[in-house]
């Protein structure tokens, strides 16, 4: 059974600003992760098969699919979980979703479905998508 995960992004207001930031990091460190607190407990269904979906301003915008999850201890000796991506960003079809702290499980049954690469929705600008999303139009 394929499980994804849910997260906030914080600090990139948009997908175009996520890419930036990571491909800077993928030149940087060689690879594109988050750490975070807490360690998924259901690593199995996730690892190599289920993404993390990034919610932007309100919006479910773009996933990631996850391959790894590592755990760690930082430098205070607090135990931490990185969160390992494959650096393409794929964007989904918008779906609303209110603020929440850390991540949650999103069953795949749940998962707002990919964007066609080409047509009439890939072709509208993410910002207009998300305006239509939450008129439901879209």
């Amino acid at each position: 059974m394929v499980v994804h995960l849910l997260k906030l992004c914080v600090g990139a207001p948009d997908i175009q600003s996520l890419a930036d930031w990571q491909a800077l990091r993928l030149e940087q460190i060689g690879r594109v992760f988050h750490v975070t607190r807490m360690v998924p407990k259901r690593r199995d269904e996730i690892v190599g098969q289920g993404s993390l979906y990034w919610v932007m301003r309100g919006m479910i915008a773009v996933r990631q699919k996850i391959v790894d999850i590592e755990q760690f201890k930082d430098a205070e000796g607090i135990g931490r979980c990185r969160l390992v991506f494959d650096p393409k960003l794929v964007p989904v079809r918008p779906a609303p979703r209110r603020a929440f702290q850390g991540w949650r499980y999103l069953e795949d049954s749940d998962a707002p479905p990919d964007l066609p690469r080409s047509g009439s929705l890939s072709s509208i600008p993410e910002e207009m998508r998300a305006e239509l999303a939450e008129l439901g139009l879209l």
